[in-house]
Protein backbone atom coordinates (compact mmCIF):
# COMPACT_ATOMS: atom_id res chain seq x y z
CA UNK A 1 0.00 0.00 0.00
CA UNK A 2 0.96 3.65 -0.35
CA UNK A 3 1.12 5.90 2.74
CA UNK A 4 -1.26 8.82 3.06
CA UNK A 5 0.22 12.18 2.04
CA UNK A 6 2.37 13.99 4.61
CA UNK A 7 4.80 16.87 4.86
CA UNK A 8 8.47 15.97 5.31
CA UNK A 9 11.04 17.85 7.38
CA UNK A 10 14.71 16.92 7.89
CA UNK A 11 16.21 19.23 10.56
CA UNK A 12 19.94 19.30 11.25
CA UNK A 13 19.90 20.10 14.97
CA UNK A 14 17.96 18.88 17.98
CA UNK A 15 16.52 22.35 18.56
CA UNK A 16 15.28 22.50 14.97
CA UNK A 17 13.68 19.06 15.35
CA UNK A 18 11.85 20.13 18.51
CA UNK A 19 10.71 23.30 16.75
CA UNK A 20 9.49 21.32 13.74
CA UNK A 21 7.45 19.03 15.98
CA UNK A 22 5.90 22.00 17.76
CA UNK A 23 4.93 23.60 14.46
CA UNK A 24 3.51 20.38 13.04
CA UNK A 25 1.26 19.59 16.00
CA UNK A 26 0.49 16.43 17.94
CA UNK A 27 -0.19 14.22 14.92
CA UNK A 28 3.40 14.56 13.65
CA UNK A 29 5.66 11.50 13.73
CA UNK A 30 9.39 11.21 14.32
CA UNK A 31 11.35 9.12 11.81
CA UNK A 32 14.47 7.41 13.17
CA UNK A 33 15.53 4.23 11.33
CA UNK A 34 12.00 3.70 10.08
CA UNK A 35 12.02 -0.08 10.49
CA UNK A 36 8.82 -0.01 12.56
CA UNK A 37 7.22 3.21 11.36
CA UNK A 38 7.35 2.71 7.59
CA UNK A 39 5.30 -0.52 7.55
CA UNK A 40 2.70 1.19 9.75
CA UNK A 41 2.54 4.12 7.30
CA UNK A 42 2.23 1.80 4.33
CA UNK A 43 -0.70 -0.01 5.94
CA UNK A 44 -2.22 3.38 6.85
CA UNK A 45 -2.41 2.43 10.51
CA UNK A 46 -0.93 5.89 11.04
CA UNK A 47 -1.42 8.98 8.91
CA UNK A 48 0.70 11.81 10.34
CA UNK A 49 0.47 15.30 8.90
CA UNK A 50 4.25 15.68 9.12
CA UNK A 51 7.22 13.35 9.29
CA UNK A 52 10.26 14.76 11.12
CA UNK A 53 13.34 12.84 9.97
CA UNK A 54 16.19 12.82 12.54
CA UNK A 55 18.71 11.30 10.14
CA UNK A 56 20.68 14.51 9.52
CA UNK A 57 21.27 15.37 13.19
CA UNK A 58 24.92 14.49 13.87
CA UNK A 59 24.55 15.09 17.62
CA UNK A 60 22.27 12.06 17.89
CA UNK A 61 24.85 9.58 16.59
CA UNK A 62 27.76 7.81 18.20
CA UNK A 63 29.00 6.35 21.47
CA UNK A 64 31.13 8.25 23.97
CA UNK A 65 32.28 8.17 27.56
CA UNK A 66 31.18 10.78 30.06
CA UNK A 67 32.83 10.06 33.39
CA UNK A 68 31.20 7.02 34.96
CA UNK A 69 28.62 6.76 32.16
CA UNK A 70 28.55 5.45 28.62
CA UNK A 71 26.45 7.65 26.33
CA UNK A 72 24.76 6.16 23.27
CA UNK A 73 23.15 8.57 20.81
CA UNK A 74 19.57 7.82 19.89
CA UNK A 75 20.28 7.66 16.14
CA UNK A 76 23.24 5.28 16.50
CA UNK A 77 22.41 2.21 14.41
CA UNK A 78 22.28 -1.28 15.86
CA UNK A 79 25.26 -2.17 13.69
CA UNK A 80 27.30 0.68 15.15
CA UNK A 81 26.36 -0.33 18.70
CA UNK A 82 27.35 -3.93 17.94
CA UNK A 83 30.81 -2.96 16.76
CA UNK A 84 31.63 -0.20 19.22
CA UNK A 85 34.53 -1.17 21.55
CA UNK A 86 33.26 1.07 24.36
CA UNK A 87 29.96 -0.82 24.42
CA UNK A 88 31.75 -4.17 24.58
CA UNK A 89 33.99 -2.91 27.39
CA UNK A 90 31.50 -1.06 29.58
CA UNK A 91 28.01 -2.32 28.60
CA UNK A 92 28.57 -5.83 27.29
CA UNK A 93 24.93 -6.80 27.88
CA UNK A 94 23.71 -4.17 25.41
CA UNK A 95 26.22 -5.30 22.80
CA UNK A 96 25.28 -8.96 23.14
CA UNK A 97 21.58 -8.18 22.99
CA UNK A 98 22.01 -6.03 19.89
CA UNK A 99 23.68 -9.00 18.20
CA UNK A 100 20.31 -10.78 18.31
CA UNK A 101 18.14 -7.97 16.91
CA UNK A 102 16.37 -8.97 13.69
CA UNK A 103 18.76 -9.45 10.75
CA UNK A 104 21.81 -7.63 9.28
CA UNK A 105 19.68 -5.43 7.03
CA UNK A 106 17.57 -4.21 9.95
CA UNK A 107 20.64 -3.71 12.14
CA UNK A 108 22.23 -1.47 9.51
CA UNK A 109 19.19 0.80 9.27
CA UNK A 110 17.40 0.48 12.60
CA UNK A 111 18.50 2.74 15.45
CA UNK A 112 19.14 2.19 19.13
CA UNK A 113 16.90 5.03 20.25
CA UNK A 114 14.19 4.28 17.72
CA UNK A 115 13.80 0.75 19.02
CA UNK A 116 13.59 1.94 22.62
CA UNK A 117 11.12 4.73 21.84
CA UNK A 118 8.93 2.25 19.94
CA UNK A 119 8.58 0.30 23.23
CA UNK A 120 7.44 -2.97 21.72
CA UNK A 121 7.08 -5.39 24.68
CA UNK A 122 8.65 -8.08 22.46
CA UNK A 123 11.55 -5.81 21.49
CA UNK A 124 14.93 -6.95 22.76
CA UNK A 125 16.67 -3.72 23.77
CA UNK A 126 14.37 -2.41 26.56
CA UNK A 127 15.28 -5.30 28.90
CA UNK A 128 19.05 -4.72 28.99
CA UNK A 129 18.77 -0.96 29.43
CA UNK A 130 16.36 -1.58 32.30
CA UNK A 131 18.68 -4.17 33.84
CA UNK A 132 21.59 -1.72 33.67
CA UNK A 133 19.65 1.22 35.17
CA UNK A 134 20.11 3.40 32.11
CA UNK A 135 18.78 6.95 31.88
CA UNK A 136 17.02 8.55 28.92
CA UNK A 137 17.72 12.15 27.95
CA UNK A 138 14.68 13.76 26.28
CA UNK A 139 14.51 17.13 24.54
CA UNK A 140 11.30 19.13 24.16
CA UNK A 141 9.87 22.64 24.08
CA UNK A 142 10.70 23.13 27.78
CA UNK A 143 14.31 21.98 27.44
CA UNK A 144 15.90 18.68 28.34
CA UNK A 145 15.02 16.24 31.09
CA UNK A 146 16.34 12.86 32.22
CA UNK A 147 14.09 9.86 32.86
CA UNK A 148 15.31 6.60 34.44
CA UNK A 149 14.65 3.42 32.47
CA UNK A 150 12.30 2.17 35.19
CA UNK A 151 10.01 5.14 34.45
CA UNK A 152 10.54 5.45 30.69
CA UNK A 153 8.54 2.38 29.67
CA UNK A 154 4.92 3.02 30.60
CA UNK A 155 2.74 0.50 28.73
CA UNK A 156 2.39 -1.33 25.42
CA UNK A 157 4.13 0.88 22.82
CA UNK A 158 3.96 3.78 25.30
CA UNK A 159 6.83 5.68 26.91
CA UNK A 160 7.40 8.77 29.03
CA UNK A 161 8.02 10.79 25.85
CA UNK A 162 5.55 13.67 25.72
CA UNK A 163 4.18 15.25 22.52
CA UNK A 164 6.90 17.40 20.99
CA UNK A 165 9.77 15.54 22.70
CA UNK A 166 12.49 13.43 21.11
CA UNK A 167 14.93 10.97 22.62
CA UNK A 168 18.44 12.44 22.41
CA UNK A 169 20.65 9.83 24.10
CA UNK A 170 20.77 6.97 26.56
CA UNK A 171 23.21 7.15 29.47
CA UNK A 172 24.34 3.79 30.84
CA UNK A 173 26.45 3.40 34.00
CA UNK A 174 29.69 1.60 33.23
CA UNK A 175 29.72 -2.11 34.05
CA UNK A 176 33.37 -2.66 33.25
CA UNK A 177 34.47 -6.23 33.91
CA UNK A 178 30.95 -7.60 34.26
CA UNK A 179 29.93 -10.73 32.40
CA UNK A 180 26.64 -10.87 30.53
CA UNK A 181 24.34 -12.84 28.28
CA UNK A 182 21.03 -12.37 26.46
CA UNK A 183 18.90 -15.43 25.85
CA UNK A 184 15.66 -15.39 23.89
CA UNK A 185 13.20 -17.81 22.38
CA UNK A 186 11.41 -17.18 19.10
CA UNK A 187 9.50 -19.35 16.70
CA UNK A 188 11.67 -18.63 13.65
CA UNK A 189 14.97 -16.85 13.09
CA UNK A 190 14.80 -13.04 13.22
CA UNK A 191 11.29 -13.10 14.73
CA UNK A 192 10.26 -11.12 17.80
CA UNK A 193 11.04 -12.67 21.16
CA UNK A 194 8.33 -14.79 22.74
CA UNK A 195 10.39 -14.33 25.91
CA UNK A 196 13.88 -12.92 26.43
CA UNK A 197 16.20 -12.65 29.41
CA UNK A 198 19.00 -10.11 29.87
CA UNK A 199 21.51 -11.00 32.59
CA UNK A 200 24.64 -9.24 33.83
CA UNK A 201 26.82 -10.42 36.71
CA UNK A 202 29.80 -9.32 38.76
CA UNK A 203 31.53 -12.22 40.42
CA UNK A 204 34.18 -12.21 43.09
CA UNK A 205 36.16 -15.37 43.80
CA UNK A 206 33.42 -17.68 42.58
CA UNK A 207 30.65 -15.79 44.38
CA UNK A 208 28.03 -13.65 42.64
CA UNK A 209 28.59 -10.20 44.11
CA UNK A 210 25.99 -8.35 42.01
CA UNK A 211 23.31 -9.49 39.58
CA UNK A 212 21.00 -7.67 37.21
CA UNK A 213 18.30 -9.61 35.35
CA UNK A 214 15.45 -8.25 33.24
CA UNK A 215 12.78 -9.96 31.16
CA UNK A 216 11.41 -9.30 27.68
CA UNK A 217 7.73 -9.86 26.79
CA UNK A 218 6.66 -10.92 30.29
CA UNK A 219 4.49 -7.83 30.79
CA UNK A 220 3.41 -4.70 28.94
CA UNK A 221 6.89 -3.31 29.67
CA UNK A 222 10.25 -4.91 30.43
CA UNK A 223 10.50 -6.07 34.05
CA UNK A 224 13.32 -6.66 36.49
CA UNK A 225 13.49 -10.19 37.92
CA UNK A 226 14.04 -8.92 41.45
CA UNK A 227 13.54 -12.27 43.16
CA UNK A 228 16.15 -13.86 40.91
CA UNK A 229 18.63 -11.08 41.60
CA UNK A 230 18.17 -11.39 45.36
CA UNK A 231 18.62 -15.16 45.24
CA UNK A 232 21.83 -14.85 43.25
CA UNK A 233 23.66 -12.14 45.19
CA UNK A 234 26.07 -13.61 47.72
CA UNK A 235 25.58 -17.15 46.40
CA UNK A 236 28.21 -19.32 44.69
CA UNK A 237 28.15 -19.16 40.90
CA UNK A 238 27.20 -22.81 40.53
CA UNK A 239 24.70 -24.58 38.31
CA UNK A 240 22.64 -25.62 41.36
CA UNK A 241 22.39 -22.06 42.70
CA UNK A 242 21.45 -20.69 39.29
CA UNK A 243 18.76 -23.31 38.70
CA UNK A 244 17.16 -22.56 42.06
CA UNK A 245 17.22 -18.79 41.44
CA UNK A 246 15.80 -19.19 37.93
CA UNK A 247 12.70 -20.88 39.36
CA UNK A 248 11.73 -17.44 40.72
CA UNK A 249 11.88 -15.71 37.32
CA UNK A 250 8.13 -15.49 36.72
CA UNK A 251 7.39 -13.85 40.08
CA UNK A 252 5.84 -10.41 39.69
CA UNK A 253 5.30 -10.77 35.93
CA UNK A 254 2.05 -10.45 33.97
CA UNK A 255 2.56 -12.05 30.56
CA UNK A 256 -0.22 -12.07 27.99
CA UNK A 257 -1.54 -14.99 25.98
CA UNK A 258 -1.48 -14.83 22.19
CA UNK A 259 -1.14 -17.09 19.16
CA UNK A 260 2.45 -17.90 20.07
CA UNK A 261 2.13 -18.86 23.73
CA UNK A 262 -0.25 -18.90 26.65
CA UNK A 263 0.57 -17.45 30.07
CA UNK A 264 1.81 -20.72 31.59
CA UNK A 265 4.16 -21.39 28.69
CA UNK A 266 5.65 -17.90 28.88
CA UNK A 267 6.23 -18.37 32.60
CA UNK A 268 7.94 -21.68 31.86
CA UNK A 269 10.10 -20.01 29.22
CA UNK A 270 11.06 -17.26 31.66
CA UNK A 271 12.37 -19.82 34.15
CA UNK A 272 14.24 -21.88 31.55
CA UNK A 273 15.75 -18.91 29.71
CA UNK A 274 16.75 -17.18 32.95
CA UNK A 275 18.65 -20.28 33.95
CA UNK A 276 20.42 -20.37 30.59
CA UNK A 277 21.21 -16.64 30.54
CA UNK A 278 22.60 -16.51 34.07
CA UNK A 279 24.57 -19.73 33.61
CA UNK A 280 26.13 -18.40 30.42
CA UNK A 281 27.01 -15.09 32.09
CA UNK A 282 28.52 -16.94 35.07
CA UNK A 283 30.33 -19.50 32.94
CA UNK A 284 28.61 -22.23 34.97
Amino acid sequence: MIPAAFDYVAPETVDDAVRALAEAGEDAKVLAGGQSLLPVLRMRLAAPSTLVDLGKIAELRGVREDGAALVIGAMTTHYEVQRDPLVREHALLIGLTTDTVADPQIRHRGTFGGSLAHADPAGDLPAPVLALDAEFVLAGPDGRRTVPAAEFFVDFFTTALQPGEILVEVRVPKYTGWTAHYEKFNRVAQAWSMVGVAAALRTDGGTIAEARVALTNMAATPVRAGAVEQALVGAPATAETIRAAAELAAEGTSPTADGNADVAYRQHLARVLTGRAVAAAAGA
